[in-house]
């Protein structure tokens, strides 16, 4: 027998759910029914535009955060919860062009933040999503 989850995931610092480890588009969509307020629709509607740009992607949670990735290619995107805003990591984003705008210490990923009452740019997100999804992936 499988162990079973009741009630609401756990949310983390930051308001991030604790959803297990899992592969495919179920984990995915459970963390983002958990995702709290104004984040919900965010990552709803994330999820939707990497679908329909990629189809085929890879779907999974891990570390409590969804990924995205092409199957052999490792993973391109990730998804994470923070107070004030929902961080989208872009593993080989120094790659993308225009290059997405928040810097890592890691020389490699870009990551874009989307806050509150922020217009969120689909056009550019499709399009880096499509060119990363491209580009080999990260894997850990």
């Amino acid at each position: 027998m499988g162990v079973r989850m009741t009630g609401k995931p756990k949310l983390l610092a930051g308001g991030n759910p604790q959803i297990p480890k899992g592969d495919g588009d179920a984990p995915v969509q459970a963390y983002i029914a958990a995702m709290p307020g104004w984040k919900r629709e965010v990552g709803r509607r994330l999820d939707v535009l990497v679908e329909r740009v990629v189809p085929g992607v890879r779907k999974a949670v891990r570390w409590n955060s969804p990924f995205y990735g092409m199957e052999g290619q490792g993973w391109f995107l990730a998804v994470h919860c923070f107070t004030r805003y929902v961080k989208l990591s872009f593993f080989r984003g120094a790659s993308l062009r225009p290059v997405p705008p928040v810097a890592s210490k890691d020389d490699k990923v870009r990551y874009v933040h989307i806050h509150e009452d922020e217009d969120i740019n689909e056009a550019q997100l499709a399009d880096w999503i499509k060119q990363a999804s491209e580009l080999p992936g990260w894997t850990p």
